[in-house]
């Protein structure tokens, strides 16, 4: 997480609260915080994030408030809680690393400022419409690696040259990041001549039986973010 320029962009809406929204906003402006996960996944996140608010000249309680929207892994909530956000009237939505939770904001206002950091191309998802003027409502951090997708495949091919079969471990609960990765990873495969086998896995114990169950006929195993790419 790049703390510094996430909490830039915020300081940035912060600036604009008072123009957009000073006839609707109560007196202490309001950070709409939408996330995927949980609080406990959260928790490496929400210190450094206070902190830059922090330097930022704004602390929680004290001259702004912050209204915690979690989906607990359950992504088919997320236009929900957005919605809940925005008709909170909260002054800003922020979406530190979640490209579904950016979508479903997105979705859901194009009045309140967004700021989100995602992996995947803000164009191709709808948030903006380029990277030098964004344009809309949305700004924020595009971590790039998604992209690496290809990347990783052809690491993975040098380090296992043998393996004619890779498999993938795909999130399908998250199908806007999931297609898009499939998709590269297909591509790259076909480039160099292997064969993609795509296994779903959305919660802990599901990615938990897909590796047990593969392991057994598979001699190494390559871990990225929510995937997995396996050699067989």
């Amino acid at each position: 997480m790049r703390r510094r320029e996430f909490i830039t962009l915020l300081g940035g809406a912060a600036a604009v609260w008072p123009l957009a929204a000073r006839a609707q906003q109560p007196a202490m402006p309001v950070i709409g915080l939408l996330d995927t996960g949980g609080v406990d996944s959260n928790t490496g996140f929400l210190r450094p994030f206070r902190e830059g608010l922090g330097e930022a000249g704004y602390f929680e309680g004290r001259n702004v408030a912050i209204e915690y929207r979690w989906a607990e892994g359950q992504y088919d909530r997320l236009p929900e809680l957005a919605a809940d956000l925005v008709r909170r009237k909260v002054s800003v939505i922020a979406i530190p690393s979640s490209t579904p939770a950016s979508v479903a904001a997105k979705n859901a206002t194009a009045v309140i400022p967004i700021i989100f950091g995602v992996g995947d191309d803000p164009i191709r998802l709808g948030l903006v419409t380029s990277l030098d003027r964004p344009g809309g409502n949305a700004t924020g951090i595009n971590f790039i690696t998604a992209e690496l997708g290809a990347k990783r495949l052809e690491l993975l091919h040098e380090l296992v040259p043998t393996a004619s079969r890779i498999a993938v471990l795909a999130n399908p609960a998250d199908q806007t990041r999931t297609t898009s990765n499939i998709r590269d990873v297909e591509a790259a495969a076909r480039a160099i001549g292997l064969q993609i086998h795509v296994f779903n896995a959305s919660t802990q114990n599901e990615l938990w039986d897909q590796r047990c169950g593969r392991t057994t006929s598979c001699g190494r195993l390559h871990w990225s973010g929510s995937e997995g790419r396996q050699a067989c």
